[in-house]
Parts: C-alpha cells; structure tokens; sequence
C-alpha cells in the first residue's frame, strides 16, 4: 500500500517507516503542510497518516484536501496533544481513526493491514462488476466462461431463425433463462411467452393445459379453455422437461411440429397455431430414446438445433460473477460485499443444484446478514458438510496468502488460448474453431490476456 506520512518529528518518522516498509508497505516522508498536500495530488497515496501540529496549517487541512481528492482514502491523525473537541471534529471530516502520541508502531502497522485488506476486497468487488456487465450480453444470463461463451455464440445465431431448439441441461443451470433470451432476440419477442414443465402435472391434466378443451368434453369442462399451445400463438412455447412427457401426449405433439394445428378435448376441427418451440430435458433425449420412453421420430422434431449448458461445476469462473450478480439483486442497494474467503469457497464447491442453488445460498446468506456490510461463510451453506470443510480451507489459506482460485482458472484459460494459438500458428479464425468459440470473443480473451503479437509470438515458441 502506498502510504503518505507527514510529520515532523523525526524520530517517530523514521521509526514508523521503518516498520511499516517492513510490512511490506511503500512510504513517502514529508515534514511540513505544504509537501504533503503537494504529495496528495502527485504521488496519490492509498492511505495518508498525518502529524496534526506540524509547520504549516496542520494536519487537519491535509485531512480535508485529502476528503476532496479521494473520500475512501483512510487518514490517520497523530497528535500529542489529544482533545475531546479535536477528536470529534476530526471523525466529522471523514478521519478513519485519530491515534495519541506515544503509539505503538506495531499498532499503526496493523491498522494499514486492515485498511489494504478493505482496498483489496473493494478493488476485487469492483472489478467483478466489471466484468459482471461485460457478462451480461444476453438477457440477464450471465457467463464469462469459454463454455458459457460458446453457448451464446450459437444462442445469438439460431435466435433470429424459427427453428425449434433443445435446450439440455442439469436442473438449476438456467435452461429456462436461456429459452426467454432466444424469444426476446426473435423477430417473435413482441409476442407472448408461455412455458410448462411437463413434469409439473398428471397426464390428464398436461393434455388440457397443453391442448385446450370444449366445454363439455369431460365431466368438469363447464366452459371452453384455451390451452398453451393456442396461448402461445405469434409467439415461443417453452416446453420443459420434456424428456418426463408421456409416450401418449409425445404422438401429439409430433402432429403440432408437423402440422401448425392443434385439437382441443371434444372439438370437432383443429386450430392452427404459429409458434415457436423451444423444448429442455434434463437428461440426453437419445437415452430416453433407447430406452424406449421418447419417440425417435419426436426427438429428431425437437433436436433441430441443440444447446447444452454447462454445469456449474464445469465453468467455476463464473461463480464469481454469479455470487455478485445474485448479490447486486437481493441486496436492494446495501452495501454488502462478499469475503474473499467465502468466494473461494464458492468456487470450489461442486454445485449439485447448480446456477439455483447458487442463488439459493446467496439469498439466504443476505437474509441471515443483519447490519452487516459482508456475507457470513457459514450463512450460506449451512447444513451442508461438505461446505464448512470448504470454508475452513478457504479462510486457512487466505489467512496464508494462497491466490485464489479465479486467478489460476484465470491463467489456465490463458494458457489455452496459446496453445490454440500455437496448433493454428497464430491463425485467430482457426484457433476461434479449435477452441468453440466466435472469432470475435476469441479477439475479446486476446486483448484481456494481453495475448497481441507478442502473446501469439510466445505461444509459437
């Protein structure tokens, strides 16, 4: 941390800086008001701590010149001559603590801890913003993850079509999200978007919300309803778990893709619809398939295009990005943070329940969160095993130093694009194929890893 030190004494300066650069810190050393306001402005120190009677105006008009260039900046006051008044005053400007001669050093040199480990947290946070917006190109889902990239790469392509989709995809990893950002970039966005599980309801009750019903087609129709295929009509149907869909309800839909029509319980003459199917299954549908439990012909209907989402587990770079966008929406503008331990955590937790589950603990730990300004470890997982061993690594090894995870992830992705570099000799298209992924984001992770000429001229090395 670079830190600016005005005072005038000289035994208590060198001292102090002495310890302080023992620590690890950077001091500049000025003696007068003058030298440390010109300091401010010049060498921008992250933390400033300030003699208050010293040649000049004094300490107090450090204090305030430093408010006016960077309010976060912490100042510490230092004075022999301690007033309550003083004190008070001192606090209203914006002090981060006001310190009475003789201190300790050791004292002084664990209160810039505190302030560096703040800095590093609010820089870490700041930066996950960043790249939380950057995350954010379609509708809301978020992913930075080469996985997550190449899915919005295909998304972004089959959207403007009207070709029906399949969405494959673990429970929890945001198939349904995914099926809302394909109808809004369709030329169908302006009309409705209807979704069902299939898993959700009897088979009787599926048909007749699927199809409709006349009134009096069976004991309780006492009027005509509408189904969801009619609901959706000019519009994107979403059919979720598709794969638990009855063998009987499968031979009518086929005849909806087929045909454009449906044929409501007791009526005499089909409808015609147009729509735009979009169908999720949790398990592959060619399983179900020799299985005997999903028709062939069906599943080659739906399987027209095909876009499989990643478990969480497999894109834990983005679990950053997630946890902070959870964090910015169940907050309701707090200023809530979540400890560098925790996200380690985070990342290296398995996600059985995915995307959701994330969600899940992130709601929870802010629930549980009081007046507090950082999620607690234990709030956000709490009954799971597995979890409080994760935790308490975490918080060992953070205590230790030990880099988080995100940067290693951050590294081997890096390292990936070089060799896909190196394979095509430095072909940008070809390493775009080889690696999954549009031309264009291979150019966006070449300039965020600082892979120009050089980095491609590394990689052929």
């Amino acid at each position: 941390m670079r830190i600016l030190l005005a005072e005038d004494e000289v035994t208590i300066a060198v001292t102090l800086t002495d310890a302080l650069e023992g620590a690890g810190h950077e001091v500049v050393h000025v003696a007068d008001t003058a030298s440390a306001l010109e300091q401010l402005a010049s060498s921008k120190p992250e933390c400033v701590i300030t003699d208050i009677r010293m040649p000049g105006a004094g300490g107090m008009a450090v204090l305030a010149r430093s408010k006016e260039l960077d309010p976060a900046r912490p100042v510490v006051l230092v004075t022999g001559f301690a007033t309550v008044d003083q004190a008070v005053e001192a606090m209203r400007l914006g002090a981060a603590n006001y310190v009475q001669k003789p201190f300790r050093n050791e004292a002084i040199v664990a209160m810039v801890e505190t302030f560096a480990r703040v800095k590093s947290l609010e820089d870490e946070n700041a930066g996950l913003r960043r790249e939380l917006a950057a995350a954010q190109g379609i509708e809301g889902v978020v992913g930075a993850s080469l996985a997550m990239q190449q899915v919005f790469g295909r998304l972004r392509t089959v959207a403007p079509t009207d070709a029906t989709v399949l969405v494959q995809g673990e429970s929890g990893t945001g198939k349904e999200r995914i099926a809302r950002a394909i109808h809004s970039l369709s030329p169908r966005a302006k009309g409705p978007f209807v979704a069902i599980s299939c898993a959700a309801l009897p088979e009787t009750l599926l048909e007749s919300e699927l199809f409709g019903h006349e009134k009096g087609a069976f004991t309780d129709a006492r009027k005509e309803r509408r189904g969801r295929f009619e609901m959706a009509h000019g519009g994107t149907f979403f059919l979720d778990d598709i794969d638990d869909m009855p063998l009987a309800l499968q031979v009518k839909l086929l005849r909806v893709l087929q045909e454009r029509e449906i044929e409501r319980l007791g009526a005499e003459a089909p409808v015609e619809v147009d729509i735009r199917v979009v169908a999720a299954t949790k398990v592959p549908l060619r399983l179900r398939v020799s299985e005997g439990r999903f028709r062939e012909d069906l599943f080659y209907r739906l399987d027209v295009v095909r876009l499989v989402l990643p478990p969480l587990r497999e894109r834990t770079g983005d679990v950053p990005l997630l946890a902070q966008h959870f964090l910015a929406r169940q907050a309701a503008g707090r200023a809530l943070s979540i400890p560098r331990a925790a996200m380690a955590a985070l990342e290296r937790y398995p996600w059985p329940g995915n995307v959701r589950e994330l969600e899940h603990a992130v709601l929870r730990a802010v629930s549980l969160s009081g007046e507090r300004t950082e999620l607690a470890l234990e709030d956000l997982l709490p009954d799971d095993p597995r979890w409080k061993s994760l935790a308490e690594s975490a918080v060992r090894e953070a205590n230790e130093g030990v880099r988080p995870l995100r940067e290693v992830l951050h590294e081997r992705e890096r390292t990936e694009i070089q060799r896909a570099l190196a394979a095509t000799g430095g072909a940008r298209m070809k390493a775009a194929e080889l690696l999954g992924i549009s031309r264009k984001v291979l150019w966006e992770k070449i300039k965020e890893h600082g892979l120009g000429e050089e980095g491609e001229a590394e990689a052929q090395a």
